[in-house]
Order: C-alpha cells, then structure tokens, then sequence
C-alpha cells in the first residue's frame, strides 16, 4: 500500500504530537524535546519536498525531450533515475 506525500507527513506530525502529549503527561516535556519533534517533522517535509520536486523535474524533462525528438510520449513513461542530492552542513550548527 502506497501512501501519498501529504498521508506520510500527517502520520509523522500526528506521532510527534503523541510524543509530545505523552512527555507532557509525564512531566518530561522540556523546550528541547518540542525542537526535537518540530526538527523531525521539519526534516520528513524537506525530504518530501525534495522528492515531489525531483519527481517532477524529471517527467518534465522526459516530456520535453520526447518534444524536441518528435516522439509521442508513451502511455507511462519509465522514471530518470535520480541522485539523492547531500544538503550541505549548517554554520549554525557547529559543523
């Protein structure tokens, strides 16, 4: 079962605030366990972000090059693979 970009950043934002409910209940919800669980949730939707814009570019690009060739775009044409891309260290983070 596939589930859809939107579905999975629900789901990771519902268990943070489970997370932060059952830390509160138990008196151990401090200021860094609220950055901890947005950073999370911050995180899964960069990552999500990064995929559907990846996803797009490259249909995109298999379209226009089926237009420059003259071809007739296929009923499902077959994904570019695609590089994860390394995000670079933030100075604010001390590394």
């Amino acid at each position: 079962m596939t589930t859809s970009p939107q579905e999975r950043l629900a789901d990771v934002a519902a268990a943070a605030v489970e997370v932060a409910v059952e830390s509160a209940e138990a008196g151990t919800y401090t200021g860094g366990v609220g950055r901890a669980l947005s950073a999370v949730v911050a995180k899964v939707g960069a990552r999500l972000t990064l995929d559907a814009e990846l996803r797009g570019f490259s249909s995109g690009w298999q379209e226009a090059v089926a237009a420059m060739s003259g071809e007739q775009p296929g009923p499902a044409p077959v994904p570019a693979p695609v590089l994860p891309l390394h995000a670079r260290p933030d100075p604010e983070d001390g590394a």
